[in-house]
């Protein structure tokens, strides 16, 4: 019973990989996401069942339409596969402690929040935009269900939120708006929400670490110059997510460093 449980979640992770590559693709072409079963972006045919199986289908397809022969991204499976193995290791992650494999609120909670940040990290790397229902909305939704249910404090998410909207919201205002976008400023803010306050400091801190130690490989390896731009909200996602997870541990590991 356990197995099939763990084997359910990595399943409909998978699918809602599938549903996410979808559901980029449609906002920017100004879609609705209930409107039609899934076409290739190329020849707009509308794609067989069989042939949007999540992961397989692009196996079996070689990486191209069966329409058109034209190549499908590797960011389809890439995102599937994500999806699936992030559902499974939160559903892990919180059923670590107990005997029998459950569906709790936390992680029904986790896998939206996943999900979410998941739309902001391809959307940005994508199209460098961060839109307003990803991160604004979600937060205020989260805030009052972690309220209500007992998940976090509101003076952990408000302070957690001021700081990550506020510090953005300087940086953009000195800037007048050179340096960062709005949206990161709606990022930040979701960011505390999810986080709390110390958390979202190792969020911050782990995002602007990774931003830099590739930017400098890229530089070096000629694939960019200091005045590029970089799609930021992509390091503070994958920031968030090691904060979700592991924020205290490498918090407490911090401390005793300097204690």
């Amino acid at each position: 019973m356990e197995y099939i449980f763990y084997i359910l979640v990595f399943i409909f992770g998978l699918s809602i990989g599938s549903f996410m590559n979808s559901w980029v693709w449609r906002t920017r072409e100004n879609l609705g996401i209930s409107k039609a079963r899934s076409i290739c972006p190329n020849c707009r045919t509308q794609i067989a069942w069989h042939d949007n199986v999540p992961v397989l289908s692009f196996v079996f397809l070689k990486g191209v339409c069966r329409k058109c022969a034209s190549k499908i991204s590797y960011q389809y499976p890439l995102v599937e596969a994500w999806c699936g193995l992030a559902f499974l290791f939160t559903a892990l992650y919180h059923n670590s402690v107990i005997t029998l494999p459950q569906l709790s609120g936390e992680i029904v909670r986790d896998w939206i929040i996943l999900t979410f940040l998941t739309f902001v990290f391809l959307y940005d790397l994508k199209y460098g935009e961060i839109l307003n229902f990803s991160t604004l909305l979600p937060g205020i939704i989260l805030f009052f269900f972690s309220l209500g249910l007992g998940w976090k404090s509101w003076d952990s998410m408000l302070l957690g939120a001021a700081f990550g909207a506020g510090f953005f919201l300087l940086l953009f205002l000195f800037s007048k708006g050179a340096w960062i976008g709005g949206g990161d400023v709606r990022l930040g803010f979701f960011m505390g929400i999810i986080l709390g306050w110390p958390n979202v400091l190792i969020a911050f801190f782990i995002a602007y670490l990774t931003g830099a130690v590739l930017s400098l490989i890229l530089i070096g390896l000629k694939k960019k110059t200091m005045k590029s731009q970089t799609a930021f909200g992509t390091y503070l996602v994958f920031g968030t997510i090691l904060a979700m997870f592991w924020g205290q541990q490498i918090l407490d590991w911090y401390i005793g460093l300097i204690t």
